[in-house]
């Protein structure tokens, strides 16, 4: 076969650039452009649309889904030593309180109840690093008039003050505790903002049932993270008449740029803006508060647009890029006032201003205080707030690994009516577990807009084979590339199988190929080559540490994620290779290591275009490897952050993935002393996957090899489970797999 600087069919590939790299900002760059574009296109919900179906929507995504414990009573926290009664002003007092919320999770704060006639009823949000003693006038943390809970209760509202989880990391190795709830409950389809909220809503269920004061107005005031938390609890919830929203209501142009924990899935895709929000309240009340300062912020809160404590230099590697901001906002109209401070006014949230529209927007007219406004006496020294907040992370963590534990369970009953009578008709009940996994989990991009236009240029001329780099465009700025290697006697008119090697994380294509022999990767690709495959090495975007991990922070609220656009990449690639006159379509397979295999994982799931599959250095019991805290091999301990895939862990573990792959062959390759996982814990998923095959009555269809080594490519009984399935490249025979074998994907 003659071949020449580039390949028959295509334009030569110039620059010197790193196309890694490359390819990384150009994804970026369409993301941002993607963002932009929807922020600008955001309309209100059509006339008829259902509030309903849009606040179902909502809950589900937030994962405030599980059903609340009745709250029929708030419980004064108290003993001899330390009595619930905390404090005491001229007009109300204060009580430490918790509530029920969900099985193991209770909310803890402070009750201010009015001495005079209740009004109505409010739940009052500080931010996350405030205290409720500080917003309660019990401490002099605040300045008086940012106490905003003792502004309400001298209002005559009766007043819940929840404690929200903070931004510290003591209890998570120097990880951010909301970060760190935040990675465990995504994958298990839940998310910090939605425990907040089922706090807030159970308080609701508190104030308008039999136990309270029947037929006051509720409404729920929060600032910064609390402000957060009080617009979805509007949103969700019609029986809070109105609500208040203190430094946090703005644009959300760059979400990337905020804490991860903010981080929601498809929350833009769902139409779930701030103004989104706003939208799901009208007609009730909603009052935003523009709280001025540096960058929008209170300076000294340690709130929006204020510093945050730092992160111990120890541990910052596991920690995701994190900024508060708070900007202005566009009106949204309806009963929607905004209170902007005058220049000179103080830069504290809960302004009389503020509060008073807050009162108005829940039908009551407000003359000011209705008490002196004296600080309340502390008469207790009452619960230990780092106790208090303790327990409040703790049972949020233990929460999750209820789920966990009980996650596989629920895929169980998932995937019930999956059918293991033959392997056409499991590839049939399959497809719409595939289409949910692409749709909903990974998430779907676009149809490319943009032709092929493949380039390519000789970057290897070897005794075994010529090797072509290439690259393949999807979008503007979005191509795919990687490497070709054909080998050295491949005979013009003659069709081959082709292995496509995956490399791992910060990885390039070209490691696959060169390296020191004792590499992770063996050189597995110039190696296939040399025995005859065709192979093509794939550049995927999992490069440049930050760099690409902000990748899925720009990814998320699109309902898009990293591995959108591998598996749009991978699609255009195995298109293009069909095409090739030297390669057997039917007889394309998939071999990555480490993130490479997390690749051999996903992408054959949903692309039947890949005739097999071998997963090298990364086949796991995935959701507990996510979302467990195991020390010994938890991403809740590391830094990739990027990991996460939304309710995964209901969704697909990894052999269920394994099972989107079948009937074709599937194969793991695990070293003993791989730090990635356990020996123990990979075997048991692995037995699922077995057993699947032998139920469809394909058992020498799969196969896993253990060997004595590390997070590497061992490249023994894979091979000869290339060579079984795919034929010997030189001969032009053809292995098991075909057609027949090709599951549907999404």
């Amino acid at each position: 076969m003659q071949l020449g600087d580039r390949l028959p069919g295509t334009e030569t590939l110039d620059g010197a650039d790193d196309l890694a790299e490359r390819m990384v900002a150009g994804i970026g760059g369409w993301l941002a452009a993607e963002l932009e574009r929807a922020d600008a296109a955001w309309a209100p919900p059509p006339a008829g649309a259902d509030p309903e179906a849009g606040r179902a929507e909502l809950a589900r995504r937030i994962g405030a889904a599980d059903p609340r414990l009745p709250v029929t009573a708030l419980e004064l926290v108290g003993s001899s030593a330390a009595p619930s009664l905390l404090g005491a002003a001229e007009g109300f007092e204060v009580h430490a309180v918790r509530w029920p919320v969900l099985e193991g999770v209770d909310g803890e704060g402070l009750l201010l109840r009015p001495l005079g006639p209740v009004r109505c009823h409010v739940v009052a949000l500080p931010d996350a690093d405030w205290a409720p003693e500080a917003v309660a006038g019990l401490t002099a943390a605040l300045p008086p008039a940012a106490q905003f809970a003792r502004s309400l209760a001298e209002r005559g509202c009766q007043v819940v003050v929840p404690v929200l989880v903070d931004r510290g990391g003591c209890w998570a190795g120097g990880r951010p505790h909301r970060e760190y709830v935040w990675r465990m409950a995504f994958e298990l389809g839940r998310h910090i903002i939605g425990y907040e909220v089922q706090k807030v809503r159970a308080l609701v269920d508190f104030f308008t049932g039999a136990g309270a004061e029947g037929g006051l107005p509720v409404g729920v005031w929060g600032y910064g993270e609390g402000g957060l938390i009080a617009l979805h609890a509007a949103a969700l919830d019609t029986r809070l008449a109105a609500a208040g929203v203190s430094g946090y209501f703005r644009r959300r142009q760059e979400p990337w740029r905020e804490p991860i924990y903010r981080d929601v899935w498809g929350q833009w895709h769902a139409r779930f803006s701030d103004e989104g929000l706003a939208a799901l309240v009208r007609p009730r009340g909603l009052v935003v508060e523009v709280v001025p300062g540096p960058d929008g912020g209170h300076p000294a809160s340690g709130g929006p647009g204020a510093p945050l404590p730092p992160v111990p230099s120890a541990e910052a590697w596991a920690a995701a890029s994190r900024v508060l901001r708070a900007y202005g906002a566009r009106r949204s109209g309806g009963r929607f006032t905004m209170v902007e401070p005058l220049p000179g006014d103080p830069l504290d949230p809960g302004t009389p201003e503020a509060l008073t529209a807050f009162l108005e927007s829940l039908g009551l007219p407000d003359a000011g205080p209705q008490a002196p406004g004296g600080a309340p006496v502390l008469l207790s020294p009452g619960p230990d707030p780092q106790a208090r907040l303790h327990r409040q992370f703790r049972q949020l963590c233990a929460h999750g690994q209820a789920l966990l534990r009980a996650s596989e369970a629920v895929r169980r009953r998932r995937w019930a009516g999956a059918d293991r009578s033959s392997p056409a008709a499991w590839a049939a009940s399959t497809a719409p577990h595939a289409a949910h996994l692409a749709a909903e989990v990974i998430g779907r991009c676009p149809q490319p807009t943009l032709p092929p236009s493949p380039r390519s240029r000789l970057v290897y001329e070897r005794p075994g084979f010529r090797g072509y780099e290439l690259t393949l465009d999807l979008w503007p700025g979005v191509f795919a590339s990687g490497l070709l290697l054909l080998p050295g006697d491949l005979r013009s008119g003659e069709r081959r199988p082709v292995v496509v090697c995956q490399h791992g994380l910060e990885g390039r294509a070209r490691d696959t190929v060169e390296g020191p022999a004792d590499s992770p990767y063996r050189a597995y690709a110039a190696r296939l080559a040399e025995r005859g495959f065709i192979v093509y090495a794939p550049q995927n975007p999992y490069v440049g540490g930050e760099a690409f991990r902000v990748l899925q922070r720009k990814a998320h609220p699109l309902q898009l994620s990293l591995f959108s656009f591998i598996v749009a990449q991978h699609r255009r690639t195995l298109e293009w290779l069909a095409g090739l006159p030297c390669v057997d379509p039917e007889r394309i397979a998939l071999y990555g290591l480490s993130y490479g295999g997390k690749t051999a994982m996903r992408v054959p799931a949903l692309l039947p275009g890949y005739c097999l599959s071998i997963c090298s250095a990364d086949f796991n019991e995935w959701v507990y490897k996510c979302a467990g805290e195991d020390p010994r091999i938890s991403y809740l301990n590391t830094p990739e952050y990027d990991m996460y895939e939304f309710d995964l862990a209901h969704t697909c573990n990894y052999a269920e993935l394994a099972g989107l792959i079948a009937p074709r062959p599937f194969m793991v390759e695990r070293g003993h002393r791989d730090p990635v996982g356990l020996d123990e814990w990979v075997a048991f998923e692995y037995a699922k996957v077995r057993r699947l095959y032998a139920d469809l009555g394909i058992p020498e269809r799969t196969a896993i090899e253990f060997f004595a080594g590390g997070h590497w490519i061992h490249g023994q009984g894979t091979f000869e489970f290339l060579l079984r399935h795919l034929g010997d490249p030189r001969a032009g025979t053809e292995g098991q797999a075909g057609p027949a074998g090709n599951a549907a994907g999404g």
